[in-house]
């Protein structure tokens, strides 16, 4: 496809109905996962669609007639005008006139059809190897995590493309298993129909072994698809942890910034609570004030206990069991108390209680047992 082609498909691509997604189409994932839809590669500015090629043989001595059936998309499939140019091409060909000499068997001429969809096959899948290969130079590069979902549509492209050559391998084998109806000894000799038997087995195994091979280089595409996203992910796990790198270091520098200001004020302390002390209005230390020491006490001590109170009220989740509200929770001291003089041992802990001492018990007698049976072998 040429890049006026191309730039034409994707603008009809981009009106409404269309399967593919975006006008403007980049390496960095703008395709959704869909397998129905023609997989735009980018690279190479190609585009690989689902040709849907029907053909509808009616096999007769007088006569054969071959239908082709080709569906109207916007899409660049292939015509019936080029699809019967390339026929007649096959046609002239010396290959295929020596075989069209020996037997008059139609079925030979189905088989061209399947040829045309094998070079199909073949050329679509050299087109994405090339993709495959411009994206894995893209993320040597640059290692973008929106790489992996363009690789994840060619991976479910892949699955598609695998279901799609079992179904080409029925079809080739049903052309085998299903032969003329007229190629009878009624209507020809003995000699001339084995000789189309063995021309058409002959070119179905070469089929067969076409697809197989179309098959091998899907599955090493899909390990080298592997090798790319697992390229991708490491280069961005080793990215991370740069980054974690640089955050692990900044909070190690931030944490020495943090304890030299601690050093600082361990430093500063003890003078500050000098001043404070001696800043205080209390006549031991101002006289001719009003207030004493005794009266310090009395108000910071009390507010020191509420404070302890309010703030063990908010921790004491550990005390109480389950979800209590917090007017609940001020009540830790009660709780405490009781817990600790008036609760009584529940079932539980005295039956765990008892299994300790039976333990102990039968330990001691055992140990008592080993003891007498010993002693009587010494004096022995």
């Amino acid at each position: 496809m040429s890049q006026s082609e191309f730039e034409n498909h994707m603008s009809i691509a981009g009106s409404p109905g269309s399967s593919v997604v975006s006008k403007k189409g980049t390496l960095l994932g703008s395709q959704k996962i869909d397998t129905q839809a023609p997989l735009v590669l980018y690279s190479n500015r190609k585009v690989l669609t689902l040709d849907l090629l029907s053909v509808h043989l009616i096999r007769n001595l007088n006569g054969s007639t071959m239908i082709s059936y080709h569906p109207i998309l916007n899409l660049p499939t292939t015509t019936a005008q080029y699809l019967h140019e390339r026929i007649r091409f096959a046609g002239q060909s010396v290959y295929w006139q020596s075989m069209f000499q020996r037997s008059p068997d139609p079925t030979l001429v189905l088989l061209c059809f399947i040829w045309h969809a094998l070079y199909g096959w073949d050329e679509a899948l050299e087109s994405l190897y090339q993709h495959i290969l411009s994206l894995e130079n893209r993320v040597i590069t640059t290692a973008h995590m929106p790489l992996t979902q363009e690789l994840h549509v060619i991976r479910a492209h892949h699955l598609h493309y695998s279901s799609l050559l079992d179904d080409f391998t029925k079809n080739v084998n049903f052309v085998r298993d299903t032969p003329t109806p007229f190629m009878t000894s009624t209507n020809f000799p003995q000699d001339k129909i084995e000789e189309n038997a063995r021309l058409l087995k002959r070119e179905c195994k070469n089929l067969l072994d076409e697809i197989e091979r179309l098959k091998l280089m899907l599955y090493q595409q899909e390990r080298r698809l592997k090798n790319v996203m697992n390229l991708v992910f490491s280069s961005v796990n080793i990215e991370d942890s740069k980054r974690m790198r640089e955050m692990t270091e900044a909070a190690v520098r931030d944490s020495a910034a943090m304890k030299q200001i601690a050093y600082l004020t361990m430093i500063f302390l003890p003078a500050s609570f000098v001043a404070a002390v001696f800043g205080m209005n209390v006549a031991e230390i101002n006289p001719g004030t009003l207030g004493t020491v005794p009266h310090y006490v009395a108000v910071a001590v009390p507010f020191t206990i509420f404070t302890a109170w309010i703030i063990i009220a908010f921790q004491s989740k550990y005390i109480f069991p389950g979800e209590v509200p917090f007017w609940w929770r001020l009540t830790w001291p009660a709780k405490l108390l009781y817990d600790r003089f008036f609760k009584k041992p529940s079932p539980s802990d005295t039956a765990a209680s008892e299994d300790t001492n039976d333990d102990e018990y039968k330990f001691d007698i055992k140990t008592s047992r080993e003891e007498v049976n010993i002693l009587p072998t010494v004096t022995h």
